[in-house]
């Protein structure tokens, strides 16, 4: 299946125009003619079945046919906050693998010790779009604007909440020992330099429980992996 992405359509929708880019890849790249049915989704739990009516590389015309529910079918909610890597590659590359293997949300977050400080949100959502497409799900994970690791403690969780950070003298437990089965996480996942010891102070007097990924030190984007990972295997 080639899975395509508006977010505009509803259920209300009749018809769908593609832009420019997405027509010529339409007629030219993928051949396809009028008569043929395209699949998009909306990224809201919803696949498309769209007829084309004109097959034209610069506009190309769609009729709705019928649409289906797709719901996300996981039984837990995974937020993961992430400071920004250093090298903006390893932080679309978290991204695309994170989606591929199962994530709802995902906030960059800007630490005492964070190299990279901007990013820019337009590309990084385009990474999570065309991952969604890639594996077939019909649901877009959210992707937040950056925030600064003070503010974004600051809000009043109420799921269950974990950082990760390389801290010897504080005692840790596996993640996979103590999440919850279908429930609803948030994860704290530092810069190369981790989190300072002021921004683990505030976690865990916000009550963040301290969590271990293993006894290797992890890269930031490694360790984000780790964390997905892990949630997905515990609800297999």
């Amino acid at each position: 299946m080639q899975l395509f992405f508006n977010p505009n359509i509803t259920k209300e929708t009749k018809q769908i125009t593609f832009d420019k880019e997405e027509s010529r890849h339409i007629v030219r790249v993928l051949r396809k003619k009028e008569g043929d049915l395209l699949h998009i989704t909306n990224g809201a739990g919803f696949l498309f079945f769209v007829e084309i009516t004109i097959a034209n590389d610069k506009r190309c015309l769609t009729t709705v046919v019928k649409y289906e529910n797709k719901p996300n079918n996981r039984d837990y909610y995974l937020h993961l906050a992430i400071a920004p890597t250093k090298n903006n590659d390893r932080l679309e590359w978290f991204l695309e693998k994170a989606t591929e293997i199962g994530i709802d949300e995902i906030t960059p977050i800007i630490c005492d010790n964070s190299e990279r400080k901007i990013i820019k949100i337009d590309r990084l959502a385009k990474i999570v779009q065309s991952a969604m497409k890639q594996s077939l799900q019909f649901t877009l994970p959210k992707l937040n604007n950056p925030i600064k690791f003070s503010e974004f403690i600051k809000q009043n969780f109420t799921e269950e909440i974990y950082i990760a950070h390389c801290e010897e003298n504080i005692e840790k437990k596996f993640l996979q020992n103590s999440v919850q089965k279908n429930g609803k996480y948030t994860v704290l996942i530092g810069p190369e330099g981790d989190f300072s010891s002021k921004e683990i102070e505030t976690s865990l007097s916000s009550n963040f429980l301290p969590i271990s990924l293993g006894e290797n030190r992890l890269r930031t984007e490694t360790a984000g992996l780790n964390v997905v990972q892990s949630i997905a295997f515990i609800h297999q």
